[in-house]
């Protein structure tokens, strides 16, 4: 598509280029026709034309031909060669312009589809705007280069090559003074661009940071009004607002000097051809008809000439983008998909062994030494207070993160061995942090299946001790929940997203800390539906309570990423440890609630 369009923005220019000559014949024949009325006119028509016009030239002028009939002839040639030079003008946009639109959608695909594929500590290093950003505003600035970036580059190069030629061949002394004024205003132009746009990078900047400050003070309007921030707030936005306002008064000031300049130097142009060709033409040098033809390639020149500060600053932001993509398009994800990975199906058997872990971006040592055995259709409690490691021992069962020592198994495999799809589309996890797409009730607990039954999702969601509410709902099961489902409440989200691990019915399942929005007697209904669901299946709950009515297979307590204590309920009470400590406090809790 690429070289298809430069052709047919050579072809534009040609037909487009033949339009003066043909306005210098016209102007001659002019000139011709009033020096037989007036011998004072001058005759001068000696010159040049491109071999196309000289065919229509040579069969015009011969015998017999009316003044008036070339007159004619010769305004249908100028309506032939502006609608031939459109027709090419238009293919001309039809490929460059929609090459640039398949490359912004392909490497929009690539973009989206290597953020997948990044672990979750580039998440955690990574603020969503700034990942918003790349695949959206870096990406239009790079089309804008591979589209009208190139195709002003080539336009420009092709009007100058056919307009300097010809204007050469004909007369060269006129060309050196008409063009002088042309690079300085391509300097001018550049250089007054460049301060425009870095003055309109600010504005943006500054208007991102505006936008940003009024949808936090939306966002967190409760909060606002409840610590009576209102002024506060009110000065910070009056703040950033004038800010924003005296950058673009001084770029609207920079706007009103440069595009009359721009004006003036190209104006300037024009009255030298007049006056230095009208000093020719009164020598007997040239005809009027160079005159007209030299104006003509002036103002066809103006623009490519004017579009070069734009054209510069185009490519400019454009590698500043696409160094930024590359930048994230060059970040290996640490997690590695194997390259023959076993796509076996899991039984349930999962085993730590001696498994050390740190988060890198914050240095805390997250899991120490951790061991454990897992068989098939075994019930483990993992629990611990907050920032234990519970939730990093689910985040490492999933493989999202690797340990820096020890190793996971599943049915004796280790983790690394197996094709990362298999083994996640195999374990059913409600995560601590619920997240609801802006869908259908439906839609969001059907979301880890393909096309998923109407009568599962309705009994998933009753598992989750949640249909009754949803058959509330306006439209039921087709409700729009909203954006992170914020139309719901708290156990409201978490008992849809316990649903949609549910529907999955796989081998193994991991809830991490997923009731800590719902009421007791919810909780109890819930538990006793996991207990008839996770019949025969392994399930790993992480907890900061207790489930006395659960029966555990194994409890393990983690304090500071170790084990501290394991066994079953009776076991652990029977030890009088943290654990008989922890279900001594909560119980008594429990007391003082109900009083």
């Amino acid at each position: 598509m690429l070289i298809l369009g430069m052709i047919f923005i050579v072809l534009s220019n040609y037909f487009r280029i033949l339009a003066p000559q043909v306005t210098k014949y016209v102007l001659n024949t002019v000139q011709i026709s009033l020096s037989k009325n007036n011998p004072q006119v001058s005759a001068k028509t000696v010159t040049h034309y491109d071999p196309l016009v000289s065919v229509f030239v040579n069969k015009l002028n011969q015998p017999g031909v009316l003044y008036k009939t070339k007159i004619l002839y010769s305004g249908i040639i100028l309506l032939v060669l502006a609608l031939i030079s459109g027709l090419f003008m238009f293919l001309m946009r039809q490929t460059i312009i929609v090459m640039s639109r398949h490359i912004e959608f392909a490497q929009k695909n690539e973009i989206f589809k290597h953020y997948q594929q990044l672990d979750t500590h580039f998440y955690k290093t990574h603020n969503t705007g700034d990942l918003m950003s790349r695949i959206s505003e870096d990406v239009s600035r790079v089309r804008m280069y591979v589209g009208p970036a190139v195709m002003y580059v080539i336009n420009l190069a092709a009007t100058i090559g056919f307009s300097v030629t010809y204007m050469l061949n004909e007369n060269k002394e006129l060309t050196i003074y008409v063009l002088t004024p042309l690079p300085f205003l391509a300097f001018t132009i550049y250089y007054v661009n460049t301060i425009i746009n870095r003055k309109a990078d600010k504005i943006q900047s500054l208007l991102s940071d505006l936008t940003t400050n009024a949808q936090e003070s939306y966002s967190g309007i409760r909060v606002i009004k409840s610590f009576v921030q209102e002024k506060a707030m009110l000065g910070f936005f009056e703040k950033n607002s004038e800010e924003y306002r005296v950058h673009s008064i001084s770029l609207a000031k920079t706007e009103s000097i440069y595009f009359p300049s721009m004006s003036l130097l190209i104006g300037l142009s024009t009255l030298l051809t007049i006056m230095i060709g009208g000093i020719y033409v009164i020598n007997g040098s040239i005809s009027v008809g160079v005159i007209g033809e030299f104006i003509m390639y002036v103002l066809l020149l103006t623009f490519p000439v004017s579009a070069i500060g734009w054209t510069a600053s185009m490519i400019q932001r454009a590698a500043t983008s696409q160094r930024r993509i590359n930048e994230f398009l060059h970040t290996k994800p640490s997690i590695l998909n194997p390259e023959h990975g076993k796509e076996m199906v899991l039984k349930g058997n999962v085993e730590f062994s001696h498994v050390d872990f740190t988060y890198s971006h914050t240095g805390i040592h997250a899991i120490k030494d951790f061991s454990l055995n897992i068989r098939k259709g075994e019930k483990v409690a993992i629990i611990g207070k907050t920032g234990s490691g519970k939730s990093t021992i689910a985040q490492l069962m999933l493989r999202m993160y690797d340990p820096q020592k020890g190793n996971i198994f599943y049915d004796g495999v280790s983790i690394k061995e197996i094709d990362l799809k298999m083994l996640r589309s195999q374990i059913s996890y409600v995560p601590q942090d619920v997240f609801l797409f802006s869908d259908s009730v439906e839609n969001n607990i059907g979301f880890g299946l393909v096309n998923p039954l109407k009568e599962k999702v309705v009994e998933a969601a009753a598992n989750a001790v949640v249909a009754r509410e949803i058959d509330s709902f306006p439209g039921k099961y087709d409700t729009m929940i909203g954006e992170r489902g914020v139309t719901l409440s708290g156990g409201q989200k978490q008992r849809i997203s316990i649903a949609r691990a549910l529907i999955k019915e796989h081998e193994i399942t991991v809830f991490d800390d997923c009731l800590s929005a719902v009421d007791a007697k919810t909780e109890n209904e819930i538990i006793s539906n996991l207990y008839q669901y996770l019949h025969q299946k392994t399930a790993v709950i992480i907890t900061h309570r207790i489930f006395s009515l659960f029966s555990f297979d194994k409890i393990i307590l983690l304090e500071d990423g170790a084990i501290a204590e394991q066994g079953t309920h009776q076991s652990l009470l029977e030890k009088n440890g943290l654990y008989a400590e922890m279900y001594r406090r909560q119980q008594e809790q429990e007391k003082k609630m109900h009083n």
